[in-house]
């Protein structure tokens, strides 16, 4: 019969189990189709539950929960035994065409049997599952991420600073890092970025906003939202709050980034613990002052500074886009000059080219250079994103004669590098500091708000002709004109190409105006300024100033006609200016002292300095009785002993400058005073210069003389002898076309040199000889025992009979700069091993 079962059985085994799957208990096969169907109504039940769970639990997500680990169980089990039963349904067509005899049976037995097992378990689980999806809860309070990253613009640039910082975090000896420089330098992408980097090596990154004016509760309340997920801490005091972020942290290995730090921030005071190697913590902060990451105890500093050309023409030109530069051949060449006006400053590449993004057409573009480069200030969106944003730094000053020094340096025009001693005697004229000095003529004030300033990174050190000196960022002198402006009514046309006194000036209003670096040639005007008290004519090419232009200036105190090469006279008008203190008259053609300097009678600063005209100060005496500064330096006015006792009137001269003979060192009070001397055209046997008269000289030249020996003389008729006779400011010696000396061992009694210039000395021989040079480090330890230990630049040329700068291995280990050429003897092997060898040409 074709529908009849056939049984053959091999084994005792096969016996048994299709004995069991017939006539057992639990009949698989029969029970088939029944399980079947129940496991596909289950299972449609179980589905319509997960989905009804899956939607509370969707709402309550939305409302920021998290849902709850046994829901999330739940639900993974239901999707697993999802998939068990679907792949059991796909068998079911299979399995239910071999059932025969009934449906007790089936043409493969065994296998069906198997099957009906599998089904009837499966309905089981499901039945058993389904109950377990009744939750009277399905989500809880979101628990805290160990990182919340952060949205970062692009970071061209620094990709090898935030090597250098990660490197920093991860040792395990360093606990805080510092991250300093000036606003819009990029600091908080650096600190964005390092957030990111973080993965599992800390329980919890914590990321805090501190700006200038939170307080520390603000503080806190931004580390509990982080660590707690209750609310219940915003009640709490600020003991009570700290309290409980010592107790969290106190058990968590955590890193806090603190971003734009403006003072210390006491750790204890808010809670946080102070990180150790054992905890395994670390704190990372951003700053715009040096001072705070000392003050913070920072084992690591890193300074950020502004992007190289190469890396702000990159950043400028993905921030504009592609698209926008292929619109017009032009526009990528004006792009580069406008990324360019950016200086390097990231905050100002990322505004104003977003501003330009969208501009199509290169008229737009044209008109935005000549925006840039004439008023910046008045570029869309630089006043608001960029200015605004610097002028925190400005704010953060809190002494207002600090503001008003600050501002008073964006007179000078862009790139300046100004002398810090020259911008000192500026200051004082003006009042925002007072005018004593130390016993080197130096102003301790002045060059402590320079330092204060630099450290806010609102000022920069620089070097102008081996004279410490300082600069601007163009970026911050752009906001300093803008706040200027207004709050110290200075107007600032500088390098703009002016032949003329522009007529749109408000003289009456203003009290700084500066006109430097431009093309006037002729001043006949005749302002009325009541208020006038700085006034810069720099940089021109003034040849005539007529009387009636210093007719009302009642309130002028400084005046700087500096660096006009056909000005030879000034009208006696100038004698109206009777509230006058500082005059510079440097890099001129001034041929004699203008008639009406005697009633100048406030005056304490007067810069003569490169006037090869000026050949005498005969009156000067009487004329300024008090006068502080006197600059003669490179001119031609010979101090010789009529010029002494010219000299000698002036009480209170602090400052002498000047190319004098050997007998002021006679006059110990006129002596100190020099800070800068030049001996030219002396022919002498010996010449000796005494560190006791010149204890204030700062720079010394000595050129086209004839001189066979420089002797160092420290004794002193008014004072006793110095332990150490040393020129203790002595920082830069320039000798050319010196005859005579083999040798210059007395460069010893300079231990703070920086800068040694040697040219055209055919006799020389050695710099330091070595018998002397040891007899001299053993007379006067410890400052000579390392010759040269501060030079920085040494520059050696025309000189035949050079063989040996040193004998001492230990010489020259600040060396920067090595300058040599045709200095056929002296071997240079030992230089170009050494990365001190930066510049050397045979």
């Amino acid at each position: 019969m074709g529908g009849c079962l056939s049984l053959n059985f091999s084994c005792d085994k096969a016996v048994d189990q299709t004995c069991s799957c017939l006539f057992g208990d639990r009949n698989y096969i029969h029970m088939m189709e029944a399980n079947l169907e129940a496991l596909e109504t289950a299972m449609e039940k179980l589905e319509d539950r997960r989905d009804d769970l899956l939607r509370r639990v969707s709402i309550e997500e939305d409302k920021g929960l998290e849902r709850l680990a046994q829901v999330e169980g739940w639900l993974s089990r239901v999707a697993r035994i999802d998939s068990q039963v679907s792949d059991l349904l796909k068998d079911e067509p299979t399995e239910t065409k071999r059932l025969c005899v009934f449906r007790y049976c089936s043409t493969k037995c065994i296998s069906s049997c198997e099957y009906g097992k599998k089904v009837s378990k499966k309905l089981k689980e499901v039945n058993e599952l389904f109950p377990q999806g009744d939750f009277k809860d399905v989500a809880g309070k979101r628990r805290a991420a160990k990182v919340e990253k952060k949205r970062i613009q692009t970071t061209i640039g620094l990709d090898s600073m935030v090597e250098k910082a990660w490197n920093s975090i991860m040792k395990h000896e360093r606990r805080t890092l510092g991250i300093y420089g000036m606003g819009g330098v990029g600091k908080t992408t650096l600190l964005a970025t390092i957030n990111n980097e973080f993965k599992d090596e800390f329980d919890v990154v914590i990321w805090v906003v501190v700006s200038k004016d939170l307080q520390y509760k603000g503080i806190q309340d931004q580390i509990l939202r982080r660590l707690r997920a209750d609310k219940e801490w915003e009640n709490q005091t600020e003991e009570e709050k700290a309290f409980s972020i010592d107790d969290i942290l106190g058990r968590k290995k955590f890193v806090l980034l603190l971003d734009d730090l403006w003072s210390e921030v006491e750790l204890s005071k808010i809670g946080v613990p102070r990180p150790t190697q054992e905890n395994g913590s670390k704190i990372v902060f951003t700053t715009r002052s040096k001072e705070v990451c000392s003050d913070m105890e920072a084992d690591d500093k890193l300074q950020i500074d502004c992007l190289s050309r190469n890396e702000a023409w990159e950043l400028f030109r993905s921030i504009v886009g592609e698209d926008t530069l292929k619109l017009h051949q032009d526009i990528p060449k004006i792009a580069k000059k406008i990324s360019e006006k950016c200086y390097g400053l990231p905050l100002a590449l990322n505004v104003i080219g977003k501003a330009m993004k969208y501009k199509e057409d290169v008229h737009q573009w044209r008109h935005a250079i000549e925006v840039l480069s004439t008023s910046s200030h008045e570029f869309p969106g630089m006043e608001e994103k960029i200015l605004s944003v610097l002028k925190f730094s400005y704010d953060g000053l809190e002494d207002e004669k600090v503001k008003s020094c600050f501002l008073y340096c964006s007179l000078f025009p862009e790139d300046y590098e100004i002398t810090k001693e020259e911008l000192i005697e500026y200051w004082i004229s003006e009042g925002f500091i007072d005018g004593k000095r130390d016993e080197d003529g130096s102003n301790n004030k002045g060059h402590d708000i320079i330092g204060s300033l630099v450290r806010a990174h609102l000022l920069m050190e620089c070097e102008k002709e081996f004279t410490p000196g300082v600069k601007m960022h163009d970026v911050l002198r752009e906001m300093a004109i803008w706040i200027g402006k207004e709050e110290e009514k200075q107007c600032v046309k500088t390098g703009v190409k002016l032949r003329r006194i522009p007529d749109d000036i408000n003289w009456s209003d203003l009290r700084r105006i500066s006109l430097m670096s431009n093309q006037i040639e002729e001043i006949s005007c005749c302002p009325k300024c009541p208020n006038l008290s700085t006034l810069f004519l720099r940089d021109n090419m003034l040849k005539v100033i007529r009387g009636k232009f210093f007719q009302f200036m009642p309130a002028l105190v400084v005046l700087d006609l500096s660096h006009n090469g056909y000005l030879n006279e000034l009208p006696e008008e100038i004698c109206r200016l009777t509230s006058l203190q500082c005059l510079n008259l440097s890099l001129t053609s001034i041929s004699s002292l203008p008639v009406g300097l005697k009633g100048l009678r406030k005056l304490i600063s007067l810069d003569l300095e490169y006037c090869p005209s000026l050949k005498s100060i005969d009156g000067i005496g009487t004329s300024l009785p008090n006068l502080q500064v006197l600059k003669l330096y490179q001119s031609r006015v010979f101090i010789d002993a009529r010029s002494i006792e010219e000299l000698q009137l002036l009480e209170h001269l602090k400052i002498l400058d000047a190319l004098m003979l050997e007998s002021i060192q006679r006059v110990e009070r006129l002596a100190s005073c020099v800070q800068r001397l030049s001996i030219l055209c002396v022919s002498a046997e010996v010449l000796t210069l005494n560190t006791v008269a010149l204890g204030g000289l700062r720079q010394l030249e000595i050129e086209v003389s004839k001189i066979s020996e420089i002797k160092i003389d420290w004794k002193s008729k008014e004072k006793e002898d110095l332990p150490s006779p040393c020129f203790r400011h002595l920082s830069s010696i320039f000798i050319y076309d010196l005859e005579g000396p083999k040798e210059l061992s007395w460069l010893l009694f300079a231990p703070n040199l920086k800068h040694l210039h040697v040219a055209n000395s055919k006799s020389l021989e050695e710099i330091i000889k070595k018998e002397k040079g040891m007899s001299i480090s053993n007379v006067h330890p410890p400052d000579m025992t390392v010759p040269f230990a501060k030079l920085q630049s040494l520059t050696l040329r025309g000189l035949p009979e050079l063989e040996r700068i040193c004998s001492n291995p230990q010489a020259l280990p600040s060396l920067k700069k090595f300058d040599v050429q045709i200095c056929p003897k002296l071997p240079l092997v030992s230089f170009r091993d050494t990365n001190r060898s930066k510049e050397v040409d045979e």
